[in-house]
């Protein structure tokens, strides 16, 4: 006489883990790091100035400078002239410099009434505009001359 387990056959308990699980959110981890990964690199770069440093040397070459004015306007100084320019228009104007004289440097100078976001943006255009490395210009702070030791 069979009881009720007579027609059921008993499961074995399973001896082996399942990985194909832990396969899947690890994939999905691996999507989710690649995906931010891209983000977390984006940026400006910017040579930050020192407290003190030494000036730059520009006797080889006149550096383009690219400014910002209290007001937010944009202008480029290439020697003794200043030209109003449009954000829009001011990464165009620069490599076109560029391309003429190669190894000039590119300078960006801030009014301190400027907004921070406004200097930011025009660095990112430059950036973008294909400029490799783009300098800060600033003063030393007040009673502390560009020759001075002290640091």
């Amino acid at each position: 006489m069979g009881g009720p387990y007579s027609r059921h056959h008993r499961r074995k308990p399973m001896g082996e883990i399942n990985v194909v699980p832990f396969i899947d959110v690890m994939l999905v981890l691996l999507v989710i790091f690649m995906i931010t990964a891209p983000m977390l690199t984006q940026g400006v770069q910017v040579d930050l100035p020192q407290v003190t440093s030494e000036p730059i040397d520009t006797e080889e070459q006149e550096p383009i400078i690219v400014s910002v004015d209290s007001q937010g306007e944009y202008y480029i100084s290439l020697g003794e002239q200043d030209k109003p320019v449009t954000l829009q228009t001011v990464g165009d104007q620069v490599v076109a410099i560029l391309e003429r004289k190669p190894n000039t440097p590119v300078m960006v100078r801030g009014d301190k009434n400027a907004s921070y976001g406004q200097v930011v943006t025009l660095m990112s255009t430059l950036q973008m505009a294909g400029v490799a490395n783009v300098g800060l210009i600033s003063e030393p702070p007040q009673g502390e001359s560009s020759s001075t030791g002290k640091g």
